[in-house]
């Protein structure tokens, strides 16, 4: 089976075709940054104009790059939720409108469920069951996963995202968007130890997260230090120190709560070389395995749509309307 893949959910139009045997055919990605650096952050109408412009001459460019055509598509996948409602209803009637036209099943995915599955992209790939934790600037989630769609999560951010405090902090910090890219960059210049901040809701039993205690904790800092470039640095090392080392205690404390030995990062945030360096200690003292999607499938991208859609549809699943979700739960999937 071979399927178009046609994510949308925020800031990126991806567009990608997988083919279940011969893999990943084609990969196409604009990337809205410079469009929306200006505000400091996504302007959801400006992000949906740009889909409309981007969308068509992108799937066209994926569909050259594949060396196929209409016919040889065999099924339509496009992210429904969660995300923007503009930006998501770009893709869907895209979607919606290029199944009718092709004669075509179409199916919504879920945002978080591709990147959940984009470690399955690569040669090495994890079997199920596995814990997974999802990071990225709207989600923080630690999930045990015993199949497709069979997920339970077991913990998540009860205020910012770990990727928006992030982003916040950045910006309160005077750093250009995108934010945690810049943090993170910084924080190599940082003193290791000049400051300490707290490692939020580890001092209690449970999986859940807050993180924007942190942010708070970094512009009381910035407030009292002030804001030369050695202070920045450290400001933004003991932020990232911080909020890595949490995740990396929840993740510890999930993985002996449910036995497991197989971890998977996946989200924006996957890509944070810190949190990389750091959970390949924690599975290799654990005696467990640790995976990750390319750096270039950690943000978001239409291969992960395409590769989950391929999924539910050889499972029989379609939708062909143009419904979408800006809210959407992980746990209200339907198992495959």
């Amino acid at each position: 089976m071979r399927v178009l893949g046609i994510e949308t959910s925020c800031d990126e139009t991806g567009i990608a075709i997988y083919d279940d045997e011969k893999g990943l055919l084609a990969h196409q990605l604009y990337s809205q940054v410079k469009l929306h650096a200006d505000y400091g952050g996504v302007v959801p109408e400006l992000a949906s104009r740009d889909h409309i412009r981007k969308i068509i001459p992108l799937i066209d460019e994926a569909v050259k790059q594949a060396g196929c055509d209409k016919s040889s598509i065999d099924g339509i996948a496009f992210t429904s939720g969660p995300g923007l409602i503009g930006a998501l209803l770009v893709g869907s009637t895209v979607a919606r409108g290029l199944a009718f036209a092709w004669n075509k099943p179409v199916i919504g995915v879920h945002h978080m469920e591709g990147h959940l599955l984009a470690p399955m992209l690569e040669d090495k790939v994890p079997e199920f069951p596995f814990l997974a934790l999802l990071v990225s600037g709207g989600h923080s989630l630690i999930v045990e996963v015993q199949g497709i769609g069979q997920y339970q999560i077991l913990g998540e951010s009860i205020d910012d995202a770990v990727g928006e405090a992030f982003d916040k902090t950045a910006k309160i910090m005077g750093l250009d968007y995108p934010g945690g890219p810049r943090l993170a960059k910084l924080a190599e210049q940082g003193t290791q130890g000049r400051f300490k901040f707290p490692r939020p809701m580890t001092d209690r039993p449970g999986l859940d997260f807050s993180f924007s205690g942190l942010k708070t904790f970094a512009a009381n800092t910035l407030k009292a230090q002030g804001n030369d470039t050695q202070t920045l640095a450290d400001i933004a090392y003991a932020f990232q120190e911080a909020a890595v080392d949490t995740l990396i205690i929840k993740c510890k404390r999930a993985l002996k709560q449910t036995g497991l030995k197989r971890l998977v990062i996946a989200g924006g945030v996957s890509a944070n070389t810190e949190l990389r360096q750091k959970m390949a200690e924690l599975m290799q003292s654990m005696r467990g395995e640790v995976y990750y999607p390319r750096l270039e499938f950690c943000t978001d991208n239409g291969a992960m749509i395409a590769y989950a859609g391929l999924q539910r549809l050889k499972a029989g699943q379609i939708n062909q309307n143009i419904e979408v979700r800006p809210r959407w739960p992980l746990n209200e999937l339907e198992a495959v």
